[in-house]
Order: C-alpha cells, then structure tokens, then sequence
C-alpha cells in the first residue's frame, strides 16, 4: 500500500507513452496531461512534453493550465512573440491568474529586463495563494541586478516556507558573504540551526562563516556536528582538514583530507592540501607525492603547478622551479601572481632582462602590490636602466604616494645618476616623511651617507621635527 501513490502517479505517464508506442488515441483528464507534461519538463524532455501538450489541448481545447504549459515551452525555446500572443489570449480569459504573469516575467528576464520582470512577480504574488515559488523567482531576479539585501530577504522567504530548501538556504548564505556580513549569516544560521539541529547543511555553512572570520575552534566545532549529522558528508571532512592546517594540526588534518578520499573518488583538491601538510611537516618526498598526484588528476588546476613551482623555489631549484611555473603560466598566462612568482625565480637565476619582462606582464595585468614597484625598479637597476628604474617608481608613487620606501629608493637612485637636485628633493621629502626610516636610504646606499651635505639635510630636518 506505501508504493501506491507513486505507482498512481506513474500510471498515465505509463499509460500515455503506450499510446504513442502503439498509435492508438486514449483519453485523460486534463489534470493527468499536466502531471505527464511537468514530468517530462522536469527530465528535460522536451519533444515528449510538446507533444504532450499538443494531444493535451486537442482533448481539453479550454484549459488555460495547458496552454500555460504550453507559453512555459514557448518561453523555454526563445519563442517570445508566440508566447505573448497566447499570453494576452489568456490574460482576457483570466486576468487574475498569477501563472500569466509569472511567465511573462520569464520574458522579460530573459530579454535582460529583470527590472520588469521584477514588477510582474510582485504583480503575481498579489494574486497567488500560495508564494514560494514566486519569492525563489523574485530572489533570482534581484541576484540578476546585484540587489543581494532583496534577493536574500526573499531566498529567506523560501526558507521560511520549506526549511528543506537548501538551495535557497544556499543562496541566503551566498547574500550575506557578499554583503560581506558574516555576523548575519552567523546569527541566521544559528537561529536556523535552533529548529533543525540535525542539518548537517547549515553546519556546514556556519563552519565557513566561522573560518572566514578565522574564529577556528568555533568553526571545527560546526565541521564536527555536521559529520555527527551525516557522517558520509565529503565536503565537512575537507572544510575541517582546512580548519585543522590553521591550526597547526597537520597530522589531524591529513587523517580528515585521506577520508575524503577514501569516500569517494580522489580530488585534485584533496591531493594539493595533503602535499601542503605533509610539506609543513617537512615530510618532503610525500610532499612532492602529492604534488605530482594533484597535477596527475587535473592538468589543468594551476594551483597543483604552483604548489611544485613553490616546493623547488623554495629548495633552491630554480631551474625546476621556472620549468613549472611555465606549467602554470600556459594554463592561465593573465595571472598576475604567477608571473610574478616568474619574476621572482628569473631574479633569483640572475636572468634581469627576463625578470624584468615578467615585472611589465605582472603590472600590465593589475599587479600594482608596493613590492612589485620596488623589485621592478630593483631590476632595472641590476640592468644598467637608472632612468628605467626611476620610470617605474614614478609609477609606483601613483598608488603609494607617501610610501617612505620609495621616496628613499628614488633619492638613492638619482644619486647614483649624479642628480643631485632631484635626489636631494626625493630624500628631503622621505625624511619629512619619516626620519625614523632613515636606515632604507643608508643601508641601500651607504655610499652616500657619509657626504656632508647628506648630514646637513638629515641635522637640518631633525631639529625641523622638535
């Protein structure tokens, strides 16, 4: 008797697909077209569901469900000049049915016109008896026009409906990260978790909003209760092995990464933080395993290609280590980290020129951090380029205009191309700046502290700052 209800619905679906198979013409309420047609819309069957619909409305040529059925199609295959016809045909027969609305809000939407469909939605959810769907529509749609504070309040009105709707518990969450309130997310979650204690969803997510504010022992407590709640959950185990590294707890957080793994099949992911931990454990052969097992399973994780690029710069292996960062380099070249992590290791090979061609594609792809500018120019200078070099600190004082570093760089390097007007004026404004930071223009260049006239500046802005 428990299988009855699903073996009804099931029955003129059945029913339906044995006429199509033998030709012969059976007769449905027009409530069981419907079943069959959503049936086939949710399994992306749309040519059954068509033809579904055109049977529908030969036997029940009245039904407005149908024929809403058959605008939903319309508006599915772009066919939106059809779909408005049959919509104002149906908006004259009944103007208080939401369904009209909803679906030329589905127009809109996909026209870009979210602002319109927007009004429409509000329009069905005055007439709409029941409103979830209406408020998961309506979250989307703001979502769409970056209105996170109003997309979050309907998605929680989803919520609020059917607390087993995690996809809208998922996209309040994704509000709140965006609006950067974590506090929020927090309090919802917790409340949330108040009335279902054994949701190891929320668990999940409270333990990211806990990692994200590094508050870690708070956010492994979440991690735990969450496999407590399902102890086959994957990704509880990973977002706790995470917890852990922070921790210091490598050993805690590698038991939890080979979970995953025996769980289910690897991941590139799994493999990267296993060799990170057992690299932090100085575990240096399993390290470079797990390296090489991250870039086995995906080639095309750049990460996997930097976490060895790192693993050799960091032994002392350029060579390797410019062989690998290349690796990643040809996965994703517009990343401005990589090449400067390039940068690096050319500098490091003492190949300038080369290094100073990934500094101009680290800044030409947005990397303006203050220590680019400052080994950039650094570069430079190793290249016989003075004039080069002050060129790129100019720049660099752009986005770092009272930056000491670079005031004092400046001054020492029109010193050295014997501009002593302009070095006197960069050094003049570093030591107003700053005197305290007098040690990076003389420990760069003690060749010009010893000058008097140096002394004098320094003596003059001394007793300038009593």
């Amino acid at each position: 008797m428990a299988l009855e209800p699903n073996g009804k619905s099931n029955r003129p679906i059945a029913k339906f697909e044995s006429m199509l198979k033998t030709d012969d013409v059976y007769f449905f309420d027009a409530e069981d077209f419907e079943d069959i047609i959503h049936h086939y819309l949710n399994h992306g069957k749309i040519a059954l569901a068509k033809k579904a619909i055109k049977i529908g409305l030969q036997q029940h040529p009245a039904s407005i469900e149908l024929k809403l059925l058959d605008v939903e199609v319309l508006v599915f295959e772009n066919n939106f000049e059809v779909a408005e016809n049959l919509l104002d045909e149906l908006q004259l027969l009944d103007c208080n049915n939401e369904e009209i609305y909803i679906q030329r809000a589905n127009i809109y939407s996909k026209k870009d016109n979210h602002e319109a469909a927007i009004t429409l939605l509000n329009k069905a959810l005055e007439l709409a008896d029941t409103s979830f769907d209406i408020h998961s529509l309506l979250g989307m749609e703001y979502l769409f026009i970056d209105d996170f504070k109003l997309a979050k309040e309907n998605f929680m009105m989803c919520v609020s409906f059917d607390e087993q709707d995690y996809s809208s518990l998922y996209n309040v969450i994704y509000c709140f990260e965006f609006l950067e309130d974590f506090e929020g997310a927090i309090h919802y979650l917790n409340d949330y978790l108040e009335r279902n204690p054994y949701c190891e969803v929320a668990w999940h997510q409270l333990g990211k909003q806990y990692f994200s504010k590094e508050m870690y022992p708070e956010a492994l407590t979440s991690f735990d209760f969450a496999i407590i709640s399902d102890d086959s959950f994957i990704g509880a185990y990973f977002e706790k092995g995470k917890v852990l590294e922070k921790l210091g707890k490598y050993n805690e957080a590698i038991e939890n990464y080979e979970t995953t793994i025996a769980m289910d099949d690897p991941t590139s992911h799994a493999y990267l933080r296993l060799g990170k931990c057992h690299e932090k454990l100085k575990n240096n052969d399993m390290a470079k395993f797990y390296y090489y097992q991250t870039v086995h399973e995906d080639p095309l994780l750049d990460k996997g290609w930097l976490a060895i690029t790192d693993f050799y710069y960091r032994r002392g292996n350029y060579e390797k280590a410019l062989f690998y960062i290349n690796k990643a380099l040809n996965i994703d070249g517009e990343n401005s980290h990589y090449w400067k992590k390039c940068a690096r290791i050319y500098t490091a090979l003492e190949d300038y020129p080369q290094a100073d061609f990934s500094y101009k594609q680290t800044v030409e792809l947005g990397n303006y951090e203050l220590d680019t500018w400052l080994n950039w120019a650094e570069i430079a200078r190793r290249n016989d380029d003075l004039e080069a070099a002050l060129q790129i600190l100019t720049q660099g004082k752009e986005f770092y205009p009272e930056s000491v570093k670079i005031q004092f760089k400046m001054a020492g390097f029109y010193l050295l191309k014997q501009d002593r007007i302009n070095g006197r004026i960069s050094l003049i404004d570093a030591l107003k700046n700053d005197i305290e930071k007098l040690y990076l223009f003389t420990d760069e260049f003690p060749q010009f502290e010893v000058a008097e006239w140096v002394q004098n500046i320094i003596s003059d802005i001394k007793r300038a700052s009593r």
